[in-house]
């Protein structure tokens, strides 16, 4: 009997042990919407970088669908409170610059920003939020914003997954962009005189 219960007591030890092994060879979850960064440098050392998580179309609809037109309407993560996108997947979207410049010619300090955006069909609202470390665009709030600029969105060749970039290099000045689906949301980014 006792070598019984011994025989017992060792094989559920060996099976403790080897289960948190089992786990951690798992390893960590690929997320559907891998993360991704761009940098662009402007003049001699004002370098822009955007970090983004990069979601993909996968036959869905897009504008006024999954992201809709205006501010998402509140939910149980933004306490009921409407919301702008978070230009991204996942966690925020961001957006930092070495030095100060113009975005669509208005000032924006050196520094690390939310990056959200309101979308709708004829202009886009851009917001660059002092609050960079939230998880989305869900604790948004007005009074955080450093900036806010609007564009025009313009038509674009089909693009599967989200993507940022710059276009229009002219060395003190670039315009930046996102595009998705088949729409491109561009923005100048310029160094100040």
């Amino acid at each position: 009997m006792k070598r019984l219960a011994l025989s017992c007591g060792l094989v559920l030890i060996i099976a403790l042990v080897a289960l948190p092994s089992r786990t951690v060879a798992q390893g960590p979850q690929v997320r559907a919407s891998l993360k991704a960064a761009v940098m662009q440098r402007l003049g001699a050392d004002t370098d822009i970088t955007i970090t983004y998580s990069r979601p993909g179309v996968k036959g869905r609809a897009i504008w006024g669908a999954l992201v809709p037109n205006g501010m998402a309407p509140g939910n149980q993560y933004s306490k009921n409170q409407p919301f702008p996108w978070r230009a991204g997947a996942n966690e925020n979207t961001t957006i930092e610059f070495s030095k100060g410049v113009l975005i669509e010619g208005q000032p924006l300090d050196a520094g690390k920003y939310g990056l959200h955006m309101v979308p709708s069909e004829k202009e886009w609202t851009i917001i660059f939020s002092k609050n960079n470390s939230a998880w989305g665009s869900f604790s948004y709030k007005q009074e955080e914003d450093a900036l806010r600029v609007t564009v025009a969105p313009v038509a674009a060749p089909f693009q599967e997954w989200l993507t940022y970039g710059f276009d229009d290099l002219a060395g003190k000045s670039a315009t930046a962009f996102l595009s998705w689906e088949k729409l491109k949301v561009p923005f100048k980014i310029s160094l100040p005189q």
